[in-house]
């Protein structure tokens, strides 16, 4: 007699029907149980989609090529733009904010005086001033990871439905190898500073890196020399795959299972995330604050074959350390308390981070953006405060370098205070579509939503020209 099978326990985790950690009989440790923890592990690898992707792409004549890759420096919280990358000097105290303007390797151009080191090489950036950020909002963050206009959960319903483009990359593009997962998201200090999966299925979930050593860490007693001896693995793993749920976040693994093995038994997944690896100059050279060796770890991942890798650069889950509303308005501080410490870190890391791209010769291969959800009111003082400034979802500033594209250029400009775009607006699905055209993604691909229906990736967004 057939009976349906439960799909409550696929949200807690892909492989939980396995009951990896449950003893079965009267066995302390069976080969079964010690095959099924393994599994288990592998789950936050998000293996099945990937490989299958890849399988597929060889399949149909077309196979993924090159080592095109993504960092995004997620700024969780929304940064000031008036307060870092849009400075208004001219402008009276209440709107300019207490930090100075300094110039920068382009003529002309001023930034904030705390981030000294990238007004140096700004000639290795893109610095748009002008992006539309309507609809975002924070605490979840999605519509600028998505780039789609309704993930807005407090007000869509189905707004945590939407893919995040990391996940599309994921399914449509896959890793540059087969041993490292294509997502990877660092530092997580609260999920919903992410976009996941969505339409898309847990397998395109980011593997979160913070759990590696979980992943990596097998049962007491089995070792990877005896996994690897095994003769009688893949027969165990067809008695496996009669269990699995084809029809939920699972997906078919008759193709890819020896692939998984591959990862659990092999060197590259661990070796990546082992920052020892690193000469202990270059260690000392991103520095000892969490956030810089969360670069150079994302620059470890990319290496050796992560396409796109998310750090969420905040120190407090809450809606991010970048929330700067005041000081009177706790965890957050206000611009000169809340936003001066993290730029210094900020400004550091990010050169760092594209300084070691280019001596390694990845930069044209890996794109680095560095962004939040939105920018903050004209006017400091706002919500009682004399020092903090509120939401701006009006428009923003952000930062992209690498990737092979034209640098050194400031694109857009806002209105006198700062508080609208005044000409070329760059849309989400702009930042999208220019993502997708680096790492190599068809822009009119689409997925299909839970009735079926064909979505397209891309909503009223083209590649960046004066980048492309």
């Amino acid at each position: 007699m057939l009976h349906e099978k439960s799909h409550s326990h696929a949200r807690e985790h892909a492989f939980s029907f396995l009951n990896g950690r449950a003893r079965e009989g009267l066995a302390v440790f069976s080969r079964r149980s010690m095959l099924k923890a393994s599994l288990a592990g592998l789950a936050g690898l998000t293996l099945p989609g990937l490989l299958q992707a890849r399988g597929e792409a060889v399949k149909s004549g077309k196979p993924v090529r090159g080592n095109k890759s993504v960092i995004l420096l997620w700024m969780a919280g929304g940064p000031s733009h008036i307060d870092t990358w849009d400075l208004k000097p001219d402008m009276p105290s209440e709107i300019r904010g207490p930090f100075s303007a300094i110039p920068t390797k382009l003529p002309g151009v001023r930034i904030c005086e705390y981030l000294p080191k990238c007004a140096a090489m700004l000639d290795k950036f893109t610095l748009i001033r002008s992006v539309d950020c309507r609809e975002s909002n924070h605490q979840p963050n999605m519509v600028m990871q998505t780039a789609n206009l309704e993930a807005e959960p407090r007000t869509n319903p189905k707004g945590d439905q939407y893919p995040a483009i990391a996940s599309i990359v994921a399914k449509l593009r896959g890793a540059n190898h087969p041993g490292l997962p294509p997502y990877v998201a660092l530092n997580v200090k609260d999920k919903t500073h992410f976009a996941w999966g969505g339409y898309l299925g847990k397998a395109y979930d980011p593997f979160v890196g913070d759990n590696v050593s979980k992943i990596f860490q097998l049962p007491r007693g089995l070792t990877m020399e005896r996994l690897q001896t095994r003769k009688t693995l893949s027969q165990q793993m067809d008695r496996l795959r009669s269990d699995l749920d084809l029809s939920g976040s699972m997906v078919a693994m008759d193709r890819f299972s020896q692939q998984a093995f591959d990862i659990v038994a092999g060197q590259r997944a661990q070796n990546a995330f082992d920052l020892s690896k690193e000469p202990v100059k270059l260690v000392e050279r991103y520095g000892n604050h969490d956030w810089s060796r969360q670069a150079l770890l994302a620059r470890r991942l990319v290496e050796a074959g992560v396409s796109f890798v998310t750090i969420d650069l905040s120190n407090h889950s809450s809606s991010g350390t970048w929330d700067t509303h005041g000081d009177n308005i706790p965890p957050y501080g206000g611009i000169w308390s809340g936003l001066r410490p993290l730029l210094p870190v900020f400004d550091h890391l990010i050169t760092t981070l594209v300084g070691d791209l280019k001596e390694r010769g990845l930069l044209d291969d890996t794109l680095v953006v560095a962004m939040g959800e939105f920018g903050r009111t004209p006017k400091i003082g706002t919500q009682g405060s004399t020092d903090g400034r509120d939401h701006w979802p009006v428009v923003m500033s952000m930062v992209m370098a690498g990737g092979g594209f034209r640098h050194g250029q400031v694109i857009g400009a806002t209105e006198r205070d700062g508080g609208a775009i005044k000409e070329r607006p760059i849309t989400p699905g702009d930042i999208a579509a220019t993502i997708y055209h680096h790492m190599g993604v068809p822009l009119d691909a689409t997925y299909l939503d839970h009735q079926g229906r064909p979505r397209y990736i891309v909503n009223e967004g083209s590649p960046i020209r004066e980048m492309v």
